[in-house]
């Protein structure tokens, strides 16, 4: 797929380009961006050049994963990242940071809704997943605000920098946005409970 743009009412989530290098590497030298995702730690300008030139335009080539530079509508810096990978037929997950100055905004809540709403839309997406580190709150809230039902923790689920880790993990569907899915969706009905 070629690389599209999105806008919010706020916010144009477009393609990265060899010009957001220096501004992703400032980003991920914030402490908590390096500690809850999965960004190299330390985080080097090489890292920075390997994710802006061969791991965004190699997702998009290869419809693996699709991934957004968040700035404000009106211009200005780099606020955020996003990115959709798939993880099975129709089933997408969705991860971001967003830069320090600017949490508390709503502006990651405002970006996750985009893509969803775009996932359902565009993709073809049946069910969008999030997860996150036992303890990143920050994420947490961001999915909750979007409307992701929380589903449970996973035993060593996640891998970051070369260690399981335990998360939580949120799911939305089409429904969830109004939207009708691709597939339709037959809810598990209430069984009695076993003695």
């Amino acid at each position: 797929m070629e690389p599209i743009t999105l806008t919010t009412e706020r916010l144009r989530l477009r393609n990265f380009v060899p010009e957001d290098l220096e501004a992703v590497y400032a980003s991920c030298q914030d402490p908590d961006i390096r500690r809850w995702t999965v960004v190299p730690d330390p985080y080097t300008r090489q890292d920075a050049d390997f994710f802006v030139h061969r791991l965004v335009p190699d997702g998009w080539r290869d419809d693996s994963s699709y991934a957004f530079a968040v700035e404000p509508l009106a211009g200005g810096p780099l606020l955020a990242a996003v990115a959709l990978t798939g993880r099975d037929t129709g089933v997408w997950e969705v991860g971001f940071w967003l830069r320090a100055e600017h949490r508390g905004s709503g502006y990651m809540t405002e970006t996750v809704r985009a893509v969803a709403h775009w996932a359902f839309t565009g993709l073809g997406c049946t069910r969008l997943v999030w997860r996150a580190e036992i303890g990143n709150v920050g994420s947490r809230a961001v999915a909750e605000r979007v409307g992701f039902v929380m589903e449970g923790d996973q035993r060593a689920a996640l891998t970051n920098k070369g260690t399981l880790r335990d998360c939580w993990i949120g799911a939305l569907l089409p429904s969830d946005f109004g939207l009708t899915g691709p597939l339709p969706y037959l809810p598990a009905r209430d069984l009695p409970s076993r003695p």
